[in-house]
């Protein structure tokens, strides 16, 4: 009774339902598949191939210290932090008092050196006088003797008479010997020449060049701007005390500006001077600048450093190094975003595009 009711249990529970048939993956994704992968490195392969690309770039603008040519205290300050100032420009002035009165002092000083060469002439001229007459006394004293020694061989005269006019012949001499040094010792106030004129002297020359630097110093006192560009930050107050040479304030230049990338030495192989570039700044997204390759460091920025590296001593790691590329931006238009100095940028450089050459300074 049990088995035939278990029987019949059995009979009436559904059949279970067949298996579902597996999904072919398609041939055409099997071959697309692979092909996308291929396209796709293949299409990054030739674009990294055509172009060179790097963020580590920034903008770059000439940068001028100011300093004072003349010590002094400063006596007005015209210009403040962050101001725009044009070529020309005054920044700041040094009291010009103490200048004033060196150059009165080496104009004085011209002057007696011009006074000093008139009265060394007129010694001149007296010396030659006296070398004259030192000449005409020794001419006149050596005739003496020769007649008194004439006298004395005819026994008209007795042998002192000839002593005397030897004696005088002797201090006749010297006072000529006396008067030619004179001369040469008033003539080494002219230079050694009783011809030379006043602008061959040595003292007047030392004079006009001392007087000539008071006047540089005094035209010094006004510091003006050598470039236009904007004043960066300065604490420069009118009463400060400036040394020669002493940095007031830095000014960075507003034009020209330019770009530079350190690229990797890897990808320098096809980089060459004129290839084109495009710019992006990061203060400026959407923006794009069009530049060319202007030049290429001759080594790479460690190679200039104040430490460079010593990669003959010690443990040695391989590491990529960097070389500085300057680019110049081309055909900024007048309503451009303003660049300025230590911006951020990316430059991607277009290594098929044809070179164009022309004269640019070196990086």
């Amino acid at each position: 009774m049990t088995s035939e009711s278990t029987t019949a249990a059995r009979m009436k529970e559904p059949a279970p339902a067949p298996a579902a048939p597996r999904r072919r993956v398609p041939l055409w994704l099997w071959i697309a598949g692979p092909l996308l992968v291929v396209s796709f490195f293949g299409w990054e392969w030739i674009v990294s191939s055509r172009s060179v690309e790097t963020d580590n770039a920034y903008v770059k603008a000439d940068r001028v210290m100011i300093s004072t040519q003349v010590s002094g205290r400063v006596s007005e300050v015209l210009v403040g932090q962050n101001e725009l100032v044009k070529r020309g420009q005054l920044l700041y002035r040094i009291d010009p008092a103490p200048l004033k009165i060196a150059l009165a002092e080496a104009e004085a000083r011209l002057a007696k050196v011009a006074d000093d060469s008139g009265a060394g002439r007129a010694g001149i001229r007296e010396t030659d006088a006296n070398v004259r007459s030192a000449d005409e006394t020794l001419r006149w004293a050596q005739q003496e003797f020769f007649r008194q020694q004439q006298l004395l061989s005819r026994k008209l005269i007795a042998q002192k008479a000839v002593d005397d006019a030897r004696h005088a012949v002797a201090e006749a001499q010297s006072n000529r010997d006396s008067a030619l040094a004179a001369r040469d010792k008033a003539r080494l106030t002219l230079g050694g020449k009783s011809g030379s004129t006043l602008e061959d002297l040595p003292d007047y020359r030392e004079a006009v060049a001392v007087r000539d630097r008071a006047l540089l110093d005094l035209a010094h006192v006004d510091v003006v701007a050598p470039i236009a560009g904007i004043i960066g930050n300065h604490d420069l107050q009118p009463g400060e005390y400036l040394n020669v040479g002493q940095i007031a304030m830095p000014l960075v230049a507003t034009d020209p500006v330019w770009i530079e990338a350190n690229f990797k030495e890897t990808d320098l192989a096809k980089m060459r001077v004129g290839q084109t570039a495009i710019v992006k700044i990061d203060s400026y997204p959407g923006v794009k600048w069009k530049a060319r390759v202007a030049s290429i460091s001759p080594a790479s920025g460690s190679e200039f450093s104040v430490i460079p590296a010593q990669n003959a001593t010690g443990n040695w790691v391989k590491v990529v190094q960097r070389i500085p590329v300057k680019f110049e931006l081309l055909d900024v238009a007048s309503d451009a975003p303003v660049l300025r100095a230590g911006m951020s940028a990316d430059v991607k450089v277009d290594l098929v595009d044809k070179p164009v050459i022309k004269q640019t300074a070196a990086l």
